[in-house]
């Protein structure tokens, strides 16, 4: 009985699912931020089991038809019917045990201790001291920041920092201020001056080919990564990832319309991890693929 145990726990991964039993498994752990999602297609019951520990919370989004979950508390048990969107909210810190009736599908998103007391910090919110805890819950906010993160699980060499950056932000402040009490402290709208505003672009122009962070950005301008973000979208109008993208797929144009250089070496040369990626953001930006914009050109 101890031997069988063992090897249950044993196959169960960091968030105490039986690995065997999943369909789909993805993960990206990079610079702090932990994205995983996981599912199951089958009509039996599958068990979620995890020990407390002090990683601190996690988020979990539906992400397809309705399920049924029940989650334990001691000798208790409360029952939850999933609909797609909707989300819980766990305490690491707490023992877990759930059965989950039939398939599920779930983007989850792990948020530590340190980054919720960052995030409380930067947005001058009182000192974080926890989260509610939620299940079943509908909150479209939370659900789409999460969801917007899908991509980056399916295509993790496209993912890029600044863009991983914004949107973890993003949810821990939205966590600490819904669900930790946290309320920011009364600010009119931040503006970036015109040197802090050409020093931040000349920054992200110099780094358009690499992975950067939010935090790489905001230090060259001496400002806290929640003020930056901020003050550079009410300045700009855009976020820094949206304005790091155009300026790569502008870059790109001109060596489309300029050069001979092969796709796949100016996608490389513009921060693209390969041809593909940047055919899709070219599209989106300019309305055509780069291919078919050089052999308009060339006649």
């Amino acid at each position: 009985m101890v031997s069988q145990v063992a090897n249950q726990a044993s196959s169960r991964d960091a968030l105490g699912c039986t690995s065997k039993t999943l369909a789909r498994d993805q993960e990206l752990c990079r610079n702090g931020i932990h994205l995983y999602r996981k599912q199951v297609v089958s009509d039996q019951v599958s068990e979620v089991v995890l020990p407390a520990n002090d990683r601190g919370f996690l988020i979990g989004v539906s992400m397809a038809a309705s399920h049924r979950r029940n989650i334990y508390h001691g000798r208790g048990r409360t029952d939850y019917s999933f609909s797609p969107g909707s989300l819980y909210l766990r305490n690491f810190g707490e023992d877990y045990r759930a059965e989950i009736d039939g398939s599920f599908d779930f983007m989850l998103f792990e948020v530590s201790h340190m980054q919720l007391r960052r995030a409380a910090e930067e947005s001058r919110s009182r000192m974080f001291d926890g989260l509610l805890e939620k299940a079943a819950h509908d909150d479209p906010v939370l659900s789409n920041l999460v969801r917007a993160l899908a991509p980056s699980l399916d295509r993790p060499e496209e993912a890029h920092g600044l863009f991983l950056d914004q949107v973890s932000m993003a949810i821990a402040t939205h966590l600490v201020h819904r669900y930790g009490g946290g309320r920011g402290a009364a600010a009119g709208q931040p503006l970036l001056s015109h040197r802090l505003e050409r020093r931040a672009k000349e920054f992200l122009d110099a780094h358009l080919d690499r992975d950067i962070s939010v935090g790489d950005v905001a230090e060259s301008c001496a400002m806290s990564r929640s003020y930056f973000i901020r003050a550079f979208r009410e300045t700009t109008g855009m976020t820094p990832y949206r304005w790091l993208l155009e300026r790569r797929v502008e870059r790109a144009r001109k060596m489309v319309e300029e050069t001979d250089v092969p796709l796949a070496e100016i996608a490389s040369a513009c921060g693209f991890s390969d041809q593909s990626h940047l055919s899709r953001h070219f599209m989106q930006i300019i309305g055509q693929p780069p291919g078919r914009l050089r052999r308009t050109l060339r006649g």
